[in-house]
């Protein structure tokens, strides 16, 4: 099923500020929150929803990637669990959460958006690498393998950050709810008051000794080896999200996100134009004249041409499907040949008399037609001649 808008999902304007966006997400998030609309899929398809929708206009970068290219321009399928793009529940409340903060709603919701009001550590932050790729990767996929140092979850204490499961104790200050309740007395009577508990965080519980590896953070510094397998069709600048693969959360946090950015090689004989391809042809002129068969490269290889006699410089040939792909679509561009005459820079005084004779003659005098112009044509005229 095709995404919607993430302007229509949020009910705003490609103009709309930061922060009628956010009000916006706010209304939409509370009309359909799973602790509102218990067992109903369909308010929680929604909630998601608004929440990947949020996640992309909040984010300026994101907003313009979006803006440019669309849902093509927020990343596909890949590896390593989830792969990239996409939310889910976990996520959500841990990165938007603050959206309500303490107000009714979201004491209503469990404090900040915080399900059942307790959090389970930080959220690890998102990492950004930039994978280089060559046109034969770009068109047709390519698994990478990298190195990545981050942080990762502390083995010894499994990412609790304690010397041992008795060292796990229930806050007695919240007595394991992650919040306090405060009554205050105001001129419209006695208001309650929900925030997050200040000795555990919120997390509900306290750590009397500290895991020796990674001094109670439940992580440590380290490297992994990721295998990224990058879908056809990026193009370079584009942005891909992978889920979960960033850094380590403390105590427990959910992992950041991978942030892959991707940055095109050029090659040495041919140029990108969007989905197609150019190459520029040097003849020579005998070859234009009398007609000739050529091997050209491609993305995959290298493929026959043949050109025929009378060929003028600047034609165009057109190589049907050895363009790139489109990212996530069956479309696929061409590649276009433009032929051009290479003229000698120096010449023997045999080779300049025989040009000197050749030039008397009528056949290498230029057309009436071309002399008029008339011939002339612009590259976009030889584009539409190329793909008639």
């Amino acid at each position: 099923m095709a995404k919607r808008d993430y302007y229509e999902v949020l009910g705003v304007s490609k103009s709309a500020s930061a922060d009628e966006i956010k009000k916006s997400y706010r209304k939409i998030a509370m009309q359909f929150h799973p602790d509102k609309n218990p067992g109903d899929k369909a308010a929680e398809e929604k909630f998601k929803e608004a929440a990947e929708a949020y996640d992309v206009l909040s984010n300026t970068d994101k907003k313009a990637q979006y803006d440019r290219f669309g849902h093509a321009g927020m990343g596909g399928g890949a590896g390593h669990g989830g792969g990239f793009g996409g939310m889910n529940m976990e996520d959500i409340f841990s990165q938007f959460g603050d959206v309500f903060g303490d107000s009714g709603f979201g004491s209503f919701f469990g404090g900040g958006g915080q399900r059942g009001g307790r959090r389970q550590g930080t959220r690890g932050a998102n990492l950004r690498v930039k994978i280089k790729m060559n046109f034969e990767e770009i068109a047709k996929g390519a698994a990478k393998k990298i190195k990545v140092k981050k942080h990762v979850s502390c083995t010894t204490c499994s990412g609790s950050g304690a010397k041992d499961k008795n060292s796990v104790q229930t806050c007695g200050t919240c007595k394991g709810s992650g919040q306090v309740r405060q009554v205050q007395q105001t001129f419209l009577g006695q208001m309650q008051t929900v925030g997050t508990c200040p000795t555990c965080s919120g997390e509900g519980t306290t750590i009397s000794a500290k895991c020796v590896s990674c001094k109670g953070e439940g992580r440590v510094y380290g490297e992994e080896t990721l295998t990224l397998d990058i879908p056809a069709g990026v193009f370079d600048g584009m942005q891909l999200s992978m889920q979960g693969a960033g850094n380590a959360g403390e105590r427990g946090g959910s992992n950041g996100d991978l942030l892959i950015v991707i940055e095109e090689e050029k090659h040495p004989q041919l140029k990108r134009q969007e989905l197609d391809v150019i190459h520029q042809l040097f003849l020579s002129f005998p070859d234009v004249v009398m007609g000739t068969s050529v091997e050209v490269p491609t993305i995959d290889g290298k493929a026959k041409i043949k050109i025929p006699a009378g060929t003028q410089s600047g034609k165009l040939f057109r190589l049907k499907g050895k363009g790139f792909p489109a990212f996530q679509s069956y479309e696929k561009g061409d590649q276009l040949v433009e032929v051009n005459v290479w003229s000698p820079q120096t010449l023997t005084d045999e080779e300049k008399a025989l040009l000197e004779k050749l030039n008397q003659s009528p056949n290498f005098q230029p057309s009436q037609d071309a002399k008029e112009g008339k011939h002339d044509k612009s590259i976009f005229d030889k584009l539409k001649d190329a793909f008639a």
